[in-house]
């Protein structure tokens, strides 16, 4: 009976395997392949709540490599860490109009403890505004106390919507929100872009993920806030724009609601200005989207927490100490070197098997070690991003995982950049809009900049794919040429914006 039902277990353990792999092709179902990469390549687990979902230590290991660049830049500009509960109470929540019609939907409400209701319901911050700004006002009184100049890493919790997708909507969510306060307008202006310089590169730099630095529409921007700044990804495979970051300029509104006020050096009175600014958990799902293909997950070196996996090729009669041995003296030198390398030694699965597993997982290189490599004195390389192997000497084997991760973190950007730029479509009319609308294109067009002419073209392109919209406007624009005409209206021109449908 023993053996029988142990029989009966390996066949369901081989069943079980080979349903490890895809299923689905990116060209064939977009949703689906992004599901089963998230969950496949062990980014994340379903969770019984619809929306929310478990990060595993594959996800948290790229949050926590951006958080190691992002803070320490962050405090160089003189911003310190705090934290604020995460309950805000209804009064304080409403004071800002705007602000809170643009966030009601989404509000999550505790109203029950225990069996008992509450005597006024507390909500779960949406985002910090509110939260904090009470604070504010009573910490600044002069001049000294600014700027003041705060961040929290925390998480957020933004309840109704539809078509929930792992980190690019769901219901709970990891974040830094920064929130500063300064005398003059110029201090705020200054530091809006510094900090949209560091999102760009969180982008760029780390995730390989080519980002526009731009500035929202009126109706896109922060509610309540005076401007907001952005960075804008794009998938070319769904042909829609993702919001990668925002940088807000809250001007004076909020400081009047909460009445932050400051006596200057000369004993007069005045109101703050001030920012906030977020980058979330979102960018791992835009770097999953952007790098992703029919094998899986496909992991920037910067960000991957496995960079190279080694991998024991011992064929039959193969002296397998010594080849075990040579792996762990591989792994053992990648490591002194600063190259995060690991071994995969399970005996039960085929080196076949791993390859597929670690490319399903994302890992930048892969090293195969066999007999005839340990006769010649080599490693094969294997590269994640393109395929191409390569035999390498032992004796420079440093030198050349080191250079070949850093072409496969240039080659991922590029391939994107290339891709992405491929998609931006420069129209000038309503016609050549909406057939690059219909053709999944990033749309760049001269624009009215009018609430109303935004709003026509939402209304007049709704669909079953969604409305189009400003994406954002870049911050380094073409010169608007005389006679230049808005695309929508005809009106004259006053910027060039990009335009699509978007997440």
């Amino acid at each position: 009976m023993a053996t029988k039902s142990s029989n009966a277990a390996k066949k369901k353990e081989v069943k079980k395997e080979t349903k490890l792999g895809m299923t689905v092709k990116k060209d064939d179902n977009f949703g689906e392949w992004y599901s089963e990469v998230v969950v496949h390549s062990e980014m994340i687990e379903y969770y019984d709540i619809s929306g929310c979902y478990i990060l595993r230590p594959q996800a948290m290991s790229i949050w926590e490599t951006l958080q190691a660049f992002f803070d320490p830049e962050i405090k160089k500009m003189g911003i310190k860490n705090a934290y604020f509960p995460l309950f805000v109470t209804e009064n304080v929540l409403q004071k800002e109009k705007d602000h809170i019609e643009g966030f009601a939907p989404e509000v999550a409400w505790v109203t029950k403890s225990g069996k008992s209701d509450l005597e006024v319901p507390i909500a779960i911050r949406p985002t910090s505004e509110t939260v904090m700004y009470p604070y504010f006002a009573k910490w600044i009184r002069g001049h000294r106390d600014l700027p003041l100049k705060l961040n929290q890493w925390c998480n957020v919790v933004r309840w109704e919507f539809s078509n929930p997708t792992p980190f690019i909507r769901s219901r709970e969510f990891l974040w830094q929100e920064g929130h500063t306060a300064f005398a003059t307008k110029e201090e705020a202006d200054q530091e809006v872009l510094e900090i949209l310089e560091l999102y760009r590169r969180v982008y760029e730099e780390y995730l390989a993920v080519p980002v526009i630095k731009g500035r929202k529409s009126e109706l896109e921007k922060f509610a309540g806030g005076l401007y907001t700044t952005s960075v804008e990804a794009f998938i070319p495979h769904t042909g829609r724009g993702i919001q990668g970051a925002t940088s807000h300029c809250l001007g004076q509104n909020f400081a009047k609601m909460f009445q932050i006020n400051f006596e200057d050096d000369k004993g007069e009175k005045g109101m703050v200005w001030q920012n906030s600014w977020a980058y979330s958990s979102r960018t791992i799902g835009v770097m999953v989207m952007v790098h992703g293909d029919d094998k899986g997950l496909v992991l920037p070196p910067k960000v991957a927490s496995v960079q190279v996996m080694v991998i024991p090729v011992p064929y039959k009669d193969a002296d397998t100490t010594a080849i075990k041995a040579a792996c762990e003296s591989t792994v053992k030198e990648l490591n002194t070197a600063a190259v995060r390398a690991d071994l995969d030694t399970r005996e039960n699965y085929s080196p076949g098997w791993k390859y597929s597993h670690w490319e399903m997982k994302g890992i930048p290189l892969r090293i195969e070690i066999g007999p005839r490599d340990l006769e010649k004195s080599q490693v094969r390389l294997v590269r994640r991003d393109t395929g191409a192997k390569v035999d390498v000497p032992m004796t420079e084997l440093v030198e050349k995982v080191q250079n070949i991760l850093l072409s496969i973190q240039e080659n991922l950007f590029n391939t994107a950049k290339e891709k992405r730029d491929a998609c931006i479509e420069k129209v000038h009319t309503w016609d050549e809009f909406t057939t690059a609308l219909n053709n999944k294109k990033l749309i760049f067009a001269p624009w009215c900049d009018e609430k109303e002419v935004e709003e026509d073209v939402k209304a007049r392109t709704k669909g079953d794919h969604g409305a189009a919209k400003t994406l954002c406007s870049p911050l380094d624009q073409p010169e608007i040429t005389e006679g230049t005409v808005c695309f929508a209206s005809g009106k004259p021109a006053k910027k060039w914006t990009y335009w699509g449908r978007s997440y």
